[in-house]
């Protein structure tokens, strides 16, 4: 379980960037329905991932026999080890560094107040002598790190933003199929059968955006393959892999095929972008600087109980100061790129800031405490359904450039503010008694279905 807790922590995990290289697929004008799919029967919760994709070279080879040897015993040759990928022996060996980390600041600690005066006053002196030694020490290290830095910064694909990236692709992939086989023996009951209406959506929708992108390199180098998941749970999340596992309460959180479009696109801008890639680099150079000052503090506090409050104290600094707003940075970024590949997959773009004021309603309704944006991983509802309006503009350019059918007159933006302005007039004369008080409230409108229109509930 630990490790498949360690394997889960890479699955992934977006960012503003003020430019973007995208360009249509030689694709011409989607066919109308290439889309429409059977309408599912309707279920608690959808959850939306894919299934695990073969890794070229993953496959073994079983060794032919062996010749016998002398006496009639056959010789057997045991099968190659594979060493563990970068990512996850660092990430194994984390606990373990950090104990190595608490014994030497607290041994430290411990010497140093054993110590007599005139052997203090001797270390003190031995130290000022050398004072400039050790500055030259601490300088190199310094240089060495910055060099390490510089030498491992990349620039991300579509965005061209400069990035750290210390793991290569090739250790990640390794790594993702390693992820997607503990989730495969996770979800194995959970799974949904392929001729499920609802995997039949969910796979023409990826299968739909992989193809009106594979101008990507990123995206036609990867065989991209779906799983739903049976559970309430609302997520998806796609591995560098390929994999995409979708959860059924996904699915049915979203009103069309359009909004799932836009969900899909995100997770798989997060695969594109190799952000697990990057995530995962920075958090291995943080907690390297965190080693240091975790030794520092165990050795400087005057007792235990004062270094564990200061080793509590550093690790949601840690947090707060960069995992948290480095993850809100990704996801924000994904929020962009997704809806460029939704629009270049022929989506109505415009049902992705509708998804988010859904989710911020629903949360508001069903009464689920939300944490401050700056202490979470993922941006607000709000600010991400703000970012997505803003940038419609664009998207619904790069759509009309990839010759894409037009759009219904119908804003599915429109449609959703006047069904809630509604049903907020209908609760209110209910409250009030008014003669509209024994009225049911009428449900939501939904955006007319279009060419990749289906049916709510699927």
């Amino acid at each position: 379980m630990m490790v498949l807790g360690v394997l889960r922590s890479f699955s992934l995990c977006a960012y503003r960037t003020r430019s973007f290289r995208f360009c249509c697929t030689p694709a011409g004008r989607p066919e109308p329905n290439s889309l429409r799919v059977p309408p599912a029967r309707a279920t608690r919760g959808v959850l939306f991932r894919s299934r695990p994709a073969s890794l070229p070279g993953d496959g073994r080879t079983s060794p032919g026999p062996s010749p016998p040897v002398r006496g009639g015993h056959p010789f057997h040759t045991s099968p190659p080890l594979r060493a563990l990928p970068a990512p996850l022996l660092w990430t194994l060996l984390k606990p373990a560094q950090k104990l190595v980390a608490i014994v030497l600041g607290r041994s430290i600690r411990k010497w140093w107040a054993a110590l007599p005066a005139d052997r203090r006053q001797l270390a003190r002196q031995w130290v000022h002598r050398r004072r400039w030694h050790l500055a030259a020490g601490v300088s190199v290290a310094t240089v060495m790190v910055a060099v390490f830095l510089l030498t491992h910064l990349d620039e991300s694909p579509v965005t061209g933003r400069t990035r750290l990236l210390v793991f290569s692709r090739e250790t990640h992939m390794e790594l993702a199929a390693l992820t997607s086989e503990a989730y495969m023996q996770e979800f194995a009951e959970l799974l949904v059968p392929v001729g499920d209406p609802r995997h039949q959506v969910v796979e023409r929708v990826v299968q739909h955006l992989a193809q009106r992108n594979e101008d990507l390199p990123e995206v036609s180098a990867v065989s991209w393959s779906v799983h739903v998941v049976q559970s309430p749970s609302i997520n998806a999340f796609i591995l560098p892999n390929g994999e995409v596992f979708i959860f059924t309460g996904m699915l049915e959180a979203v009103a069309d095929v359009h909004q799932l479009t836009v969900v899909l696109g995100h997770e798989m801008a997060h695969a594109v972008l190799g952000h697990s890639a990057e995530q995962a680099s920075l958090s291995h150079v943080v907690d390297l600087l965190s080693l240091v000052l975790l030794t520092t503090i165990w050795a400087l506090c005057p007792r235990d109980s004062l270094a564990l409050l200061g080793h509590w104290a550093q690790d949601k600094l840690s947090q707060v100061m960069f995992s948290r707003p480095f993850s809100r940075k990704l996801e924000a970024e994904a929020d962009v790129v997704g809806l460029q590949l939704a629009a270049k997959a022929c989506a109505d773009v415009r049902a992705g800031p509708v998804f988010w004021q859904q989710m911020e309603i629903r949360e508001q309704l069903t009464g689920e405490s939300s944490v401050p944006e700056w202490l979470s991983t993922h941006p607000s509802h709000k600010n991400r359904f703000t970012q997505l309006d803003s940038l419609l503009p664009q998207a619904l350019a790069l759509r009309d450039s990839c010759s894409c059918p037009a759009l219904p007159a119908t804003d599915p933006r429109a449609v959703f503010s006047k069904s809630v302005r509604v049903l907020l007039e209908t609760a209110k004369h209910r409250e009030g008694g008014g003669p509209e008080g024994s009225r049911e409230p009428p449900p939501p409108s939904r955006p007319p279905p279009t060419t990749l229109g289906v049916k709510s509930g699927q």
